[in-house]
Order: C-alpha cells, then sequence, then structure tokens
C-alpha cells in the first residue's frame, strides 16, 4: 500500500472481545516512554508479544495493560501486555534522520505543487545546476508531473510557488505530522495513550 493512501484509511479500536480470536502475533504491546507517553506516533512505537514478556521478564518495563490472553509454561503463566511504559526515559533527538520516508512525511506524503498524494518523488527548489544542495531546506515532495514541468527551473521561473516552504523539521514537529496517519487497527486499551482524531468503535 503506498504511503498516500494512508490518509484514506480510518483507524479503529479493536475490543478486546476480539482477543481470543486472533493469533499471538496480533498481540502486539505499545511502547510508552517513562512518561507515559508514545515513544513514536509514526511509526507506531510497538514491540511484538514475546520481545514484552522479555522486559516483563527483566524487569525493564512496567505492565500497565494486558490483552485477555495468556502464555504458560509448567511453571507460570503471564497475561501477554498490550500497554507497557518503559522505567528509564528515553530522550528523544532533537531531530530526525534526513530520509526519503521522513521528507515524505514532512510533506504529508502530498505534492508540494498541486496537491496530489500520487505519483510522489523528490524536487530540488534550487535546481543542483543552480547550485540547490541536497538538504531539508531544499527538498519538496512532489508527483512526477509537476516534477517535469517544473524541470531544472526555480519555482519562480517555473511559475509554480510551493505549497509550504521547505524547513528543517524537529523530530516534535514530525511525530506531530505523524498523528494524521494512524494505524488500521487499534487495541481498546491502547485508547488512553493515544491522540488521534480516531473514530471510535461504539
Amino acid at each position: 500500500m503506498l504511503r498516500s493512501e494512508l490518509i484514506e484509511r480510518a483507524a479503529r479500536f479493536r475490543s478486546a472481545e476480539d482477543d481470543p480470536s486472533r493469533s499471538l502475533s496480533d498481540c502486539p504491546a505499545l511502547v510508552l516512554n517513562a512518561d507515559y507517553t508514545p515513544l513514536s506516533y509514526y511509526p507506531l512505537s510497538v514491540w511484538p508479544w514475546q520481545t514484552a514478556i522479555k522486559a516483563v521478564v527483566l524487569e525493564k518495563v512496567d505492565v500497565v495493560s494486558c490483552y485477555d490472553r495468556a502464555v504458560r509454561s509448567p511453571s507460570w503463566t503471564m497475561q501477554i501486555p498490550s500497554v507497557i511504559a518503559l522505567h528509564d526515559y528515553v530522550k528523544p533527538s532533537e531531530f530526525p534522520a534526513f530520509t526519503r520516508f521522513n521528507l515524505f512525511l514532512r510533506d504529508k506524503f502530498t505534492c508540494q505543487y498541486c496537491g496530489s498524494p500520487h505519483n510522489l518523488t523528490f524536487d530540488h527548489v534550487v535546481p543542483r545546476r543552480l547550485g540547490g544542495k541536497t538538504s531539508w531546506e531544499n527538498i519538496l515532495t512532489a508527483c512526477s508531473p509537476c516534477n517535469l514541468r517544473k524541470g531544472g527551473r526555480t519555482p519562480k521561473q517555473a511559475n509554480m510557488p510551493p505549497m509550504v516552504a521547505p524547513i528543517k523539521p524537529t523530530s516534535w514537529q514530525l511525530q506531530d505530522r505523524g498523528k494524521a496517519f494512524p494505524p488500521n487497527y487499534l487495541h481498546e486499551t491502547w485508547r488512553d495513550w493515544l491522540y488521534w482524531d480516531i473514530e471510535l468503535e461504539p
């Protein structure tokens, strides 16, 4: 699925009543920082159930909520955690890595010239032949048709002003952008820890 199509997906909370019918691989744990905020919104910070249980056994996390599922050995039984919180606070980096994915996320997976979410690529605002650099401040998300139309010109020369000037985002800004792209399914025990504009199940 294209990243741009995520915009069209409605997130729904999955009821705890669905737990027994799902495989263990469908029981990830939402990972919160020590301040009880998600480590990451996009991608959402989740661990596989095995990793979550190992962290519990090693006393690296607190269990906040559990699925209505359990794993057993001859000597013990443990409910599978659905929400866990780290004991030690992880300080996020101030600025995100300059990557293809992060650039698309900064620009909300849309062309910054026409608003299209399709056939996305990148455009140097000031072309490289004119000394333009490959940097946060000189790269925009553009669809292929707009990229071809602009060619090796500046936006002013091409009469194609971008909707938003490119900036170097902070990690907080990217995570805030990520709130607009929730996963398709969320467990109801995650409800109190996530802050999206989500269609809630009755």
